[in-house]
């Protein structure tokens, strides 16, 4: 079953909200969002073939989930899904990247109890021309001007609402019927570099990885193991991604400059990131000085620990957080927080506000669960 409606925005809005939710099989589910990604002008991109069946084969084996949705996406073309010659994966029809802050709340620090992590996802407000040093085309919109929620029930396993800038098979972020959350954020500006290519490989691409946690695992220590077995690569942005689970635990996953893999954890305090690398630089009091290539990540990141360290934090104390460290509202500047979320691990919900324009304007905060009530 598939039922798509516009939740936030309009076409006068820098943002126009969709919310799709789609239920069946994990081949139902796949084929419905091929056939809503081909709508949005997405084609199977050329692989190699040998790369291409090595793919397929790391899927069968670490996640099913997603395998079964390519075989629905070769039905939805018309294709053969052990064909070689095209990716069936990749549904993107937006380029991808961010910059963004985030805070976890473990219960212990809340009043209610709740584990809850915030995050804003800040992004160019520029179109695909002029991010690639061009002038916009006619009519061409905003990179970020059309995000998607999607909530997926399977008729087996775990169901899931995830936010989406530019690939309806990933996720930016997102929250599972069992309360894992996951978000992505860019760690490390100074390292990242254009890619050599965008070719898939075999593996977890950047936007897979929350995707695959998601799908596969129920709490932080699942998420461990599948990341430290799981095969990744980033096309030179480095990302690191918060990991928190309904039982009060969370860390932060990331790959430094040589390649090795870093669980960052903080105890059972609140947790903060941005976007510098965590395991390079531990200590939150003890951060260097913002340069014009950090983009204030140490920054924000000692105004999120200095007001939530020590502290019991409402909701609202939260949110509020997340205000703190919103991007500026600078006509010369590229970035705005496109969206604002607080993930409840414990009610399994994902509730968020939209960027409609500046003025601080925003949608209304929308609720979405992870699975049907």
């Amino acid at each position: 079953m598939k039922n798509m409606t516009h939740v936030a925005g309009g076409k006068s809005d820098f943002q126009l909200v969709t919310h799709l939710t789609l239920s069946g099989s994990q081949f139902e589910i796949g084929r419905a969002l091929t056939e809503e990604a081909r709508r949005l002008g997405w084609a199977p991109t050329p692989a190699d073939p040998i790369v291409n069946r090595a793919r397929r084969t790391w899927f069968e084996r670490h996640w099913p989930q997603h395998h079964s949705r390519m075989d629905g996406a070769a039905s939805a073309l018309g294709l053969d899904p052990d064909q070689d010659e095209v990716a069936l994966d990749g549904l993107s029809f937006v380029p991808e990247g961010s910059g963004c802050s985030a805070l976890w709340v473990p219960p212990t620090a809340a009043t209610d109890g709740h584990g809850r992590v915030g995050r804003n996802y800040d992004f160019f407000t520029w179109t695909t021309s002029e991010i690639m040093g061009g002038a916009p085309k006619q009519n061409e919109l905003p990179m970020s001007a059309r995000p998607y929620v999607i909530t997926t029930i399977p008729d087996e396993g775990l169901s899931s609402a995830v936010i989406t800038m530019s690939d309806l098979d990933g996720c930016m972020d997102g929250v599972n019927s069992a309360g894992l959350a996951v978000m992505l954020l860019i760690a490390d500006f100074e390292s990242a570099t254009p890619p050599e290519s965008v070719t898939p490989q075999v593996g977890l691409g950047s936007l897979h990885l929350p995707r695959f946690l998601i799908d596969t695992c129920e709490n932080v220590d699942q998420a461990k193991q599948a990341l430290l077995s799981a095969k990744q690569y980033d096309h030179g942005t480095p990302l690191h991604y918060l990991v928190a689970d309904a039982n009060g635990q969370a860390f932060v996953w990331e790959r430094g400059r040589d390649g090795g893999e870093h669980i960052v954890e903080f105890g059972d305090g609140p947790l903060c990131v941005t976007n510098h690398l965590l395991h390079r630089n531990p200590d939150p009091m003890n951060l260097p000085e913002d340069t014009e290539s950090s983009f204030a990540s140490y920054g924000r990141l000692r105004s999120l620990y200095e007001r939530s360290k020590g502290a019991t934090m409402s909701p609202r104390d939260l949110r509020d957080s997340l205000r703190e460290v919103q991007a500026a509202e600078d006509p010369a500047a590229p970035f705005r927080t496109l969206w604002s979320t607080v993930f409840d691990t414990t009610d399994r919900t994902l509730s968020t506000r939209f960027y409609l324009g500046d003025g601080d304007r925003y949608s209304e905060e929308l609720v979405f669960p992870a699975s049907p009530r």
